[in-house]
């Protein structure tokens, strides 16, 4: 018996099999002020630049700002979800590139007081998401809340963002205490973000090292850093992606720079047992469903 196969399938299947298995990512600081949503949106970005199916979700539940720095315009959000209105990918907005944003919402204090139960119905609600992305960018609150927490945890990666405060450093090393004492986290990627130089980076990155390696049993990689740049803030203001408006700028060369070093990480390290992650259960390629 012949199987006939057109053009048309042909060609999804090789998309498909092109695709690469979902990585979740989590962008988190410690303390505000670092500059943590600009790395997440600009990451997400540049990999949507770059041909990546990336999908940005905005965990920051109470006070979400994602879809202002993008210029978007939600009428639905995580909280309609939980409240049974409609599916996770009913939430789905679209910016420039292709890149896919969930909304969260901001001034509401209920979302900004969820219990774990409900973060964790945000984390399992992934799991019938219809084609899981390459990429799953987590935008983290502020701080080191049981949100903050248990979003990290449930990610494949956690990028921490700091920069030249000592509150920043401080609050750094109190989040890793946190998640690899609490939550079996033992690997951390660092981001120097808002810095003069690429030594300052550097810089930042040993400060933190020296004091993980004496008191915690934990693995840093420095990722990179980028520079400030005053084309940070108008595309801010214009509200658009810097490496979209200004895509030669030093910031958004920094970005990218990110972008390429994500995109050649091995495969991600096992979740610590018991510990829930983002599409759970996806055995097939890029998290599809079954041909």
């Amino acid at each position: 018996m012949t199987t006939h196969v057109d053009n048309s399938q042909a060609a999804g299947l090789n998309w498909l099999a092109d695709r690469r298995p979902t990585r979740s990512i989590a962008i988190a600081g410690g303390k505000g002020g670092v500059g943590k949503t600009t790395v997440a949106v600009n990451l997400g970005m540049a990999l949507a630049m770059g041909g990546r199916d990336v999908l940005l979700l905005d965990a920051d539940l109470g006070m979400a700002n994602i879809d202002v720095l993008l210029g978007l315009q939600p009428t639905r959000h995580l909280g309609h979800m939980l409240e049974g209105a409609c599916a996770i990918e009913d939430l789905i907005l679209e910016a420039a590139h292709g890149l896919k944003v969930i909304p969260a919402t901001s001034g509401t204090r209920r979302m900004a007081q969820l219990p774990n139960i409900e973060h964790a119905a945000v984390i399992r609600a992934f799991g019938e998401y219809p084609l899981a992305p390459e990429y799953l960018i987590v935008d983290t609150a502020a701080g080191i809340s049981d949100s903050v927490s248990m979003f990290a945890a449930a990610s494949d990666e956690v990028v921490v963002v700091v920069c030249d405060e000592p509150a920043s450093l401080t609050d750094a090393y109190a989040l890793i205490k946190v998640l690899s004492r609490e939550f079996a986290v033992n690997r951390f990627r660092i981001v120097a973000n808002m810095v003069r130089h690429a030594q300052e980076g550097r810089q930042l990155f040993e400060k933190l090292s020296r004091v993980t390696n004496r008191f915690l049993d934990v693995s840093l990689d420095f990722i990179g850093m980028v520079p400030h740049d005053e084309y940070l803030r108008q595309a801010i203001r214009r509200q658009s992606a810097v490496v979209d408006a200004w895509p030669s700028s030093r910031s958004a060369v920094g970005f990218k720079n990110l972008a390429r070093s994500v995109d050649t990480w091995g495969e991600p390290e096992p979740r610590g047992q018991g510990r829930i992650g983002f599409f759970a259960g996806r055995e097939h390629v890029g998290g599809g469903l079954p041909l």
